[in-house]
C-alpha cells in the first residue's frame, strides 16, 4: 500500500482527495493537516510514503513544511506532491529547491493525482509540462547560477551527457534512444548520478542540471 498523508488548509479539498484516494486498492490516507506545522508532525509520527502538499497554507506553509520533511533523515523515503491553484515561478523553483517530488495544479484530473501519486512514490519525479516551461523561464532568468565545475567533477562525460536529459526531463527510455544505450543502462546511469550527487530523486535531479548551467532554456 502507498501511504499518503494530505495536508491542505481547506477541509472541502482534503475531503475531495479523500474519496478519491480511498476509492483505491492500493493507496490509503494514513494522516491529515490543515496547516504546515502539524503537516510536518503528523508526517513524523506516521511515515508516510507521499504527501500530497498544498502550498499555501496558516503559519508554515507548504514550502517550509516540505523543506523541514525532505532534509530529516527519518524521513528520506517520504515523497512530497505539491498541488497548488498556482502555477507561479517562485513557488514552482521555491519547491523543488525544497525537494519535492512533483508538482501539480489542483485542476489536474483525478486520474492524473492517481498517476502522480504512484509516480513520486516509487522515486520518479513528476511535474506537469505547463510547470515545466515556467521553470526553465525562472532558470533562464537567474544570472548567478552555479558554474557546475566542482559539483559535477564526480560525474563521467556520459553521465553528464544523460544528467542533462534528464534535465530537458526525458524519461529513461528517451534517454536511451538519444544516447543509443539500453534503458536498463540509462536508469543505472540516473541511480548511479542521485548517488554521487546525493539526489533523492530526478526532480532533485532536474534543479541540479539547471543550476549548474548543464541546460539551459534555449536547450
Amino acid at each position: 500500500m502507498i501511504r499518503v498523508l494530505l495536508a491542505d488548509d481547506q477541509e472541502l479539498v482534503r475531503r475531495g482527495f479523500f474519496a478519491l484516494i480511498s476509492a483505491e486498492p492500493d493507496i490509503e490516507v494514513v494522516g491529515e493537516a490543515a496547516d504546515g506545522g502539524t503537516t510536518v508532525d503528523v508526517a513524523f509520527a506516521t511515515r508516510p510514503d507521499v504527501i500530497l502538499m498544498d502550498i499555501r497554507m496558516p503559519g508554515m506553509d507548504g514550502i517550509a513544511a516540505t523543506e523541514r520533511i525532505t532534509t530529516d533523515d527519518r524521513l528520506k523515503e517520504t515523497r512530497v506532491l505539491i498541488l497548488t491553484t498556482f502555477d507561479l515561478d517562485q513557488y514552482v523553483y521555491g519547491a523543488l529547491r525544497a525537494g519535492a517530488s512533483g508538482f501539480l495544479l489542483k485542476d489536474t484530473a483525478p486520474v492524473q493525482l492517481l498517476h502522480g501519486i504512484r509516480t513520486v512514490a516509487v522515486g520518479d519525479a513528476l511535474i506537469a509540462p505547463s510547470i515545466t516551461r515556467r521553470l526553465i523561464s525562472e532558470f533562464a532568468a537567474r544570472p548567478n547560477l552555479d558554474s557546475g565545475g566542482e559539483r559535477l567533477s564526480g560525474l563521467t562525460e556520459r553521465e553528464r551527457d544523460v544528467l542533462a536529459e534528464v534535465g530537458r526531463g526525458s524519461s529513461n527510455q528517451e534517454i536511451a534512444a538519444e544516447l543509443y544505450i539500453s534503458p536498463l543502462t540509462a536508469k543505472t546511469h540516473v541511480s548511479r548520478i542521485m548517488t554521487k550527487l546525493r539526489a533523492r530523486d530526478r526532480a532533485q535531479l532536474v534543479v541540479i542540471a539547471y543550476e549548474t548551467g548543464l541546460v539551459t532554456a534555449g536547450d
